[in-house]
């Protein structure tokens, strides 16, 4: 088994094994598992539950097969299309939201998915998505999903859709809000997921269609870098998992002050570079990513295990955004009573969590700023105005004396996450 092997992986591969699952997908088009036969290997609510595609186990992705629950205690296993891409609007300019000024809701501390969504709601972002003054937050929490059947792509064929039967699955909805022209279905995330999976919205769209007569509005919100993105959808055929269709997307930012270019210059003036940790290189593109699973890290320490889980990654991106923290000096390893290894803020870190947006992101650059490949890269740029090319950043790290050395070829791979890392500090200027 691989390196990115986990105990989820190893029990799916033991159930397709014993159940032959992947010869009855290829005769019968699926196979139906029940969580009694699951739970035989490992918890089936830890086995059946993927919100993005990166994370399902090996042995789906090896067969491009997904699952689906169909009913409290029965999963459908087969070719399914049950994710959809998310495309952020980096030409979106956010717009401000007013602080509501409620004592038991601050905005330093956002970090878990309810107060980002309680917040969501007490600043205006939801009214102004809907469009009415009168909204009531009347739904949340789990329920069940009443009886439907509909439509869903098949990934192998995609000419040849599959129909599938629901009878009162569980649900869980974050939120509804509801307005005297609409209702809306909103499932949450505190991170910037590069994905949805689509049963999240699908299923509770289906239970209320039954139930009132108002157009239901899917949204999907993301809170992230401080920013809140709102995606609002429309499923164009009710009996079709698949016709899901963006029809609006907005930002919003409670963010007071800005960060400016010459801030962030000023800043690199007064850092001095410290010595290289003896930890491996970053090999983590997305600073924003970064963010999130300190985040994440905010809300509560994390095994292994779990940060995959809340951080809706495969194992080997966990590994990498989490060394990349730790090579910042802002995420720390412990063992914990079950002597499985677990992750935690260290106390700078969750200090530099809890400041304001400006402050924050200022001593974050610096921690970015005293690593000395990232400094002479922000310098190139600074002497030539243009954020400088691979080749550059790869001269700077073989001139680098690193306490674990790394190759050319893992040079070249790992200057693309110097390059996120200075664009995403340029970017924060320039955005704002």
């Amino acid at each position: 088994m691989s390196s990115g092997t986990t105990k989820v992986d190893k029990a799916w591969e033991r159930l397709f094994d014993k159940y032959n699952i992947i010869s009855q997908v290829d005769t019968e088009g699926s196979f139906r598992i029940s969580s009694t036969q699951i739970n035989e290997f490992h918890e089936a609510r830890l086995m059946a539950k993927f919100d993005q595609s990166a994370q399902l186990p090996n042995i789906f992705r090896a067969n491009q097969l997904s699952i689906l629950p169909v009913t409290r205690g029965d999963y459908l296993i087969g070719s399914f299309v049950t994710h959809e891409k998310i495309n952020y609007c980096p030409s979106v300019r956010s717009k401000p939201v007013t602080d509501p000024q409620l004592e038991t809701l601050n905005k330093e501390n956002l970090y878990s998915e309810a107060a980002a969504l309680f917040f969501a709601y007490n600043s205006g972002i939801i009214a102004d998505v809907m469009g009415s003054n009168k909204i009531n937050f009347t739904v949340n929490g789990r329920m069940g999903s009443g009886n439907f059947s509909f439509a869903i792509k098949n990934r192998l064929n995609p000419q040849v859709s599959v129909e599938v039967d629901v009878k009162n699955s569980q649900i869980e909805i974050d939120a509804g809000f509801e307005s005297p022209e609409a209702f809306v279905i909103c499932e949450a995330k505190n991170q910037a997921s590069e994905e949805i999976l689509i049963r999240q919205l699908y299923y509770p769209y289906r239970r209320w269609c039954d139930k009132i007569t108002k157009p239901i509005i899917p949204m999907f919100l993301a809170f992230s870098n401080d920013i809140f993105h709102v995606f609002t959808y429309e499923f164009t055929d009710k009996h079709n998992y698949n016709s899901l269709t963006l029809k609006d997307y907005r930002e919003y930012t409670f963010a007071d002050e800005d960060v400016s270019l010459q801030d962030i210059i000023e800043l690199w003036h007064s850092t001095t570079v410290i010595t290289e940790p003896s930890i491996t290189f970053p090999q983590a593109d997305s600073f924003p990513r970064v963010l999130d699973l300190l985040s994440v890290l905010h809300e509560e320490e994390l095994t292994r295990s779990e940060v995959t889980l809340k951080y809706e990654f495969d194992p080997r991106q966990t590994n990498y955004y989490v060394s990349a923290c730790e090579y910042l000096g802002l995420v720390e390893r412990f063992l914990t009573g079950g002597n499985e290894r677990g992750y935690r803020l260290t106390s700078e870190a969750r200090n530099v969590m809890s400041f304001p947006y400006k402050r924050k992101h200022l001593a974050l650059m610096k921690k970015i700023l005293e690593r000395s490949v990232f400094n002479k890269a922000f310098d190139i740029f600074i002497s030539s105005n243009e954020i400088p090319d691979k080749n550059a950043v790869c001269q700077v790290m073989k001139s680098t004396n690193f306490p674990i050395p790394i190759n050319d070829t893992t040079v070249e791979r790992r200057s693309s996450t110097v390059l996120g890392w200075v664009k995403w500090m340029l970017d924060i200027s320039i955005a704002e």
